[in-house]
């Protein structure tokens, strides 16, 4: 806001007595110019625009694979029904029937507004977790820095990726894997705004609460947060101040327990017991050798396929440029954490584990194809964690460049020049994906028109012209061997069944 100051200011900061002059700490920070907040908002822009075309683009997204089922399924009986459908028959995630019942209920539109309401979400829960945590750690930064840094996270987590399609703009999908870590993030926000009893009980009850929502929303994401949980449990009198630390043990002990507890839910519904016999994933069967050293063969190729992407150099920048311009309410200059190599090795230790667990989750279901470009949607459970812990081990390299470098204006030129680098390949992308889209939701727009004047008519069977897209299921795949969803295509149109439209009489 055009009234804000121009630095993100923690309000309880220390005494009087602890603060250098205002004249000497504006000297010192280097981000107190006001020409540094001009280009830090500036360079928040490139990202900003790729959500924002991203989120346009979402009008020719036309429902395919799952969505076909879950269509017809909200329609007829509800969100309700959904919820008890999942339960009872498909897979014990009730939290997930919830939202996908959410855009469900809409039918196309719901489709259409999906990636404008996720991308939004994504954006606004990163900001306000940046901005409260700095705050919270008593760091002051140039305005629009903490914009820049949720930008561009949003950026690399929505956007680079094999498959931008199955991660951005498929509802189901967004809502499996995309989603669930966000919410996650969500959780810390009334961790961070607790100052009172009051404030500290809501926090308590949003870690158990939201640690058990995950926990039927994603099974991957609850293994991610449970670790994390469980190494910052550990970890805590290490990294938290003393006043705060039981607080914080106690809330990350609630998460852990509600998670747990919404797990048992999960694996005891009749729904969980179904999928796991139909795709021989019981508990013997994911802890089999052959299945174990499946998994991190698989994780391994996943792995190579993350860091050899070069784009995330954009998390280490922004990262960098957050150690290089932030500042301290008393005028000290910021350091790096004292057991900073012990925090570095317990996250990559937490990350690694995390990626391999739920690769075996996942292995029994996609086998070979967990690592395929098609099934990257898979890994998204824990590259937001990467993407975050890039982005602070940028900033104690930049932390550690302030001790060590006299000029450091090279290196934020350098890393400005990143930070836009980096879009233009999502960027191309995103217009290739445009008009695919476009030529999809032509044709299923027609497709549409004569199925349901066909059906009007009275036709019972109709013939149905698969349209693919980044790699999604569609009727009659494997050659036409394969009928699904073609029975909840014929349930959404109200036919009896649809015939391959490819294979003419």
């Amino acid at each position: 806001m055009s009234g804000s100051p121009p630095e993100t200011a923690v309000p309880d900061g220390p005494t009087p007595g602890d603060r250098a002059p205002q004249g000497a700490r504006a000297a010192r920070e280097p981000g107190a110019r006001p020409t540094t907040a001009l280009w830090v908002s500036a360079l928040a822009l490139p990202p900003i625009a790729l959500l924002a075309a991203a989120s346009w683009f979402g009008r020719w997204v036309r429902p395919g694979a799952d969505d076909w089922c879950f269509l017809p399924a909200v329609r007829d009986t509800g969100v309700t029904g959904l919820v008890g459908k999942f339960y009872f028959d498909d897979n014990g995630r009730v939290a997930n029937a919830l939202l996908v019942g959410a855009y469900a209920k809409f039918q196309v539109a719901g489709h259409q507004w999906f990636p404008l309401v996720s991308g939004v979400l994504v954006l606004v829960v990163l900001w306000a977790v940046t901005v409260l945590a700095l705050r919270r750690g008593g760091i002051t930064v140039p305005r629009g820095l903490p914009v820049l840094v949720a930008a561009m996270t949003t950026a690399l987590f929505l956007f680079v990726t094999p498959n931008t399609y199955k991660t951005f703009y498929w509802p189901a999908a967004s809502v499996s894997h995309t989603l669930p870590p966000v919410l996650a993030c969500a959780a810390l926000v009334p961790l961070l705004l607790a100052r009172t009893r009051r404030g500290r009980g809501a926090a308590l009850a949003t870690a158990l609460l939201a640690g058990a929502f995950l926990a039927t929303l994603s099974e991957e994401t609850a293994i991610v947060v449970v670790l994390v949980l469980s190494a910052t449990l550990l970890l805590g009198g290490r990294v938290v101040a003393a006043p705060a630390r039981g607080f914080v043990r106690l809330w990350c002990a609630a998460g852990i327990a509600g998670t747990v507890a919404g797990g048992l839910v999960l694996i005891t519904s009749p729904g969980s017991l179904h999928r796991r016999e139909r795709f021989g994933a019981q508990t013997t069967s994911l802890l089999a050798p052959d299945s174990l050293a499946a998994s991190l063969r698989g994780f391994a190729e996943i792995t190579v396929t993350v860091v050899t992407t070069w784009q995330y150099v954009g998390a280490v920048a922004v990262g960098v440029l957050l150690g290089l311009l932030c500042g301290r309410r008393d005028g000290r200059t910021p350091r790096p954490p004292a057991h900073w190599p012990l925090l570095a090795w317990t996250a990559l230790l937490t990350l690694l584990v995390s990626g391999y667990l739920c690769t075996v989750i996942a292995y029994p279901v996609f086998r070979d194809r967990v690592s395929d470009p098609s099934a990257a949607r898979l890994w998204n459970d824990y590259l937001l964690l990467y993407v975050v812990l890039l982005v602070a081990a940028g900033a104690l390299l930049g932390l550690a460049a302030r001790q060590h470098v006299r000029r450091t204006a090279p290196v934020k030129a350098v890393c400005a020049a990143l930070c836009v680098l980096v879009c233009f390949g999502p960027a191309v992308s995103l217009l290739d994906l445009d008009g695919t889209m476009r030529a999809r939701a032509e044709k299923w727009d027609a497709q549409d028109r004569r199925l349901r004047q066909g059906a009007a008519d009275g036709e019972r069977v109709m013939p149905y012209e698969r349209l693919v897209i980044s790699g999604m299921l569609e009727p009659f795949s494997r050659g036409g061997a394969r009928y699904w969803p073609g029975g909840c295509v014929a349930d959404l149109y109200r036919l009896e069944r649809v015939t391959d439209g490819a294979r003419r009489p």
